[in-house]
């Protein structure tokens, strides 16, 4: 019985760290934009929605950080910022492991969804899961190729919402198209700013980013111009459209202040990135309450 339980404490502790590889933080992120853009559209609560939703939630962040973790555990054992909720360190030893658990978890949710899809929802959720897997893995390691790391991981936010779009058949119209490409600039901002802070152990580990190419001074203008124009955007929109472009001003607020950051000073806008990861929260509320009128308006 001794023996045991060290076994299912190493066991317990192994699956905290596949789970805390998934960055549970940010599940909202990806299941928020398919089950608003599906429910909005069909407006009726289903099966497909509930598993959708559970998918984007749990297994398809597993794959998308889970895999990032296993091929960039070189440089992420000389990075302080992770190792809690920014990012598990996993020891090589769970590596086989993790991937294996992202496959098999994502397995049934993607024969599903592919089973009650059509041509179009398919086409994207395939576009979704090849950006999840060349953003990291050996070979494509999109992430190692600047300006195309910021495009792929907006894709990882976007498509969940284009998905749930096409899965519930939704007519395409200017509305539509104008707040996915202001949703996309704002998670190339999210991405660009989020790589400042880790320009010094990018550098040492050999890893290009649209940070260490550009720096950082360069690169947190570039993610304040990507957040202007994302709310400029909406502003073109149709009611209440306009309203969500005041919801980039925290976002502008919180980076503003590093518009002189250097190389040198890159590793501290990590706070400013634990602060946008909180504001998240408070502008994933506003705009659930945004989407609630866009609900009673239509």
């Amino acid at each position: 019985m001794n023996r045991e339980e060290p076994m299912k404490t190493g066991s317990g502790r192994s699956i905290a760290q596949i789970v805390l590889s998934s960055r549970p933080v940010s599940w909202i992120n990806t299941a928020f934009p398919f089950g608003a853009a599906y429910l909005l559209t069909t407006r009726e609560l289903d099966a497909t929605l509930v598993i959708g939703f559970l998918y984007f939630l749990v297994p398809y962040n597993l794959a998308m950080y889970g895999i990032n973790d296993v091929f960039d555990y070189a440089s992420d054992v000389a990075n302080p910022r992770k190792g809690g909720i920014e990012g598990a360190l996993l020891a090589p030893r769970l590596h086989r492991t993790t991937l294996w658990a992202a496959a098999l978890s994502n397995l049934p949710f993607l024969v599903f969804l592919v089973a009650v899809g059509n041509l179009a929802s398919t086409a994207w959720l395939a576009v979704s899961i090849f950006a999840v897997i060349a953003y990291s893995a050996p070979r494509l390691r999109f992430k190692e190729r600047p300006f195309l790391d910021s495009v792929t991981s907006s894709i990882h936010f976007v498509s969940p919402a284009v998905f749930g779009l096409a899965l519930a058949e939704a007519k395409p119209t200017v509305a539509m198209v104008t707040t996915l490409l202001a949703f996309f600039l704002w998670g190339m901002a999210a991405h660009a700013f989020g790589a400042v802070q880790d320009i010094g152990p990018d550098r040492e580990a050999g890893i290009r980013s649209v940070a260490t190419v550009i720096g950082a001074r360069a690169t947190v203008r570039l993610a304040l111009a990507l957040w202007l124009l994302a709310g400029i955007l909406m502003l073109t929109t149709t009611w209440p459209g306009p309203l969500a472009a005041a919801l980039v001003l925290p976002y502008l607020l919180n980076t503003a202040r590093w518009w002189n950051v250097t190389d040198d000073t890159s590793a501290a806008t990590n706070v400013a990135w634990r602060r946008f990861i909180a504001l998240n929260y408070v502008v994933g509320f506003l705009a659930t309450m945004l989407l609630i009128l866009a609900w009673f308006s239509s």
